[in-house]
């Protein structure tokens, strides 16, 4: 006997109701190829694009399901989002994010035998967050505290400290969420390739209003810069030696940082050689170009106090250029420094390397 309409209709009915299949992306597999899937069946075209490389155009089926698969990736953290008819989207598939204040992306983590290789048989150190405000500034902001393994807050001890700084958009967490910092220094201090140490990571904008695509005059970059320095050293510093087993000796303190940050680093740093005696600038941005200007002090006076000033930049980075008129800058001022460019772009790849060369060399 053959179904009736109404069997029909229902059936019809379920049919519409069943929903897709979920999709699964980002796919890692064995071989390091990277699968990303993103269903979006009205799109005309969608691109992946990746941190440390091309924007691809990834295939749409019959279904509306675009795919992309990658050739073997090294093993590494990777943020990239789909553009979709010009239109940039994270991963809803992806819990992985890469925070930032105006280009947040997803994240996949390609693992493999590095210095931020999560490895579970280790002793591991905790971070700590602060909230506090700050009338330097006149905001409320916040500050993380790597403490190392065996940390005892009650015991006499005391330990060194790396003030580590962001990137500009990035905020105070993106050392730990993205840059792994914690964990490198796990393994190597595991590994007995880097001193324990205290890591302090603050919001590196003196002028919040600073953080925009479009208000980037000199005059707010150097506001910026003289607040953040101020709120760094009266603020956030007496707090960390205050609660913390930090050392208050300069021998034991030092400052480093990324884009902005590395300006940052060599604008605090330089200017206060009696507070800091190790200094790292990784891809440095935002330096100004009056450079006597921003350190009208400095001289060669200063090779007697810094054990140690690390300056990195990649070969195909935007800033290679202003990092070496800086170089030009010292050598003027007859101040020793350590250089190194190394391939790569103005990307989280290229600095979590820096960060696993720079740590071994503090605090010797």
């Amino acid at each position: 006997m053959p179904p009736s309409l109404f069997t029909l209709l229902c059936a019809a009915a379920l049919a519409q109701q069943t929903p897709p299949a979920p999709v699964i992306s980002p796919e890692v597999h064995p071989d390091r190829r990277v699968t990303f899937r993103f269903r979006a069946p009205s799109a005309k075209e969608v691109f992946l694009s990746r941190e440390a490389g091309p924007r691809i155009p990834m295939a749409k089926d019959d279904k509306g399901l675009w795919t992309l698969t990658t050739d073997p990736l090294e093993p590494d953290y990777y943020g990239y989002s789909f553009v979709t008819d010009g239109v940039s989207m994270m991963d809803p598939n992806n819990p992985l994010m890469k925070p930032n204040l105006l280009s947040p992306q997803s994240m996949v983590y390609v693992r493999g035998a590095n210095a931020w290789d999560l490895r579970p048989n280790i002793a591991k150190g905790m971070l700590h967050r602060h909230f506090y405000h700050s009338p330097i500034v006149g905001d409320d902001r916040d500050y993380f505290v790597y403490t190392p393994p065996g940390y005892d807050p009650k015991a006499s001890k005391s330990y060194p400290v790396l003030y580590l700084l962001h990137g500009f958009s990035d905020d105070a967490s993106g050392w730990t969420a993205v840059g792994q910092a914690h964990t490198i220094l796990d393994n190597l201090i595991a590994d007995g390739k880097a001193k324990p140490m205290l890591i302090v990571m603050t919001l590196g904008y003196g002028a919040p209003e600073y953080v925009s695509r479009t208000n980037r005059d000199p005059a707010l970059r150097e506001r910026s810069f003289q607040r953040f320095r101020d709120a760094l050293l009266g603020e956030v510093i007496p707090a960390v030696e205050r609660d913390y087993r930090a050392s208050k000796s300069t021998k034991d303190r030092a400052i480093a940082g990324l884009s902005m940050g590395g300006a940052e680093s060599l604008f605090v740093g330089l200017n206060a050689t009696e507070r800091f005696s190790s200094i790292g600038a990784f891809s440095s941005g935002g330096m100004g170009n009056d450079l006597e200007k921003s350190f009208p002090t400095l001289n060669a006076k200063a090779n007697d106090r810094l054990r140690l000033l690390w300056i990195a930049c990649g070969v195909d980075d935007r800033l290679i250029d202003s990092n070496r008129k800086f170089l030009e800058f010292l050598k003027s001022k007859d101040v020793k420094y350590q250089w190194k460019e190394t391939p790569g772009a103005h990307t989280w790849t290229v600095w979590r390397r820096y960060l696993s060369e720079f740590l071994p060399l503090l605090f010797r």
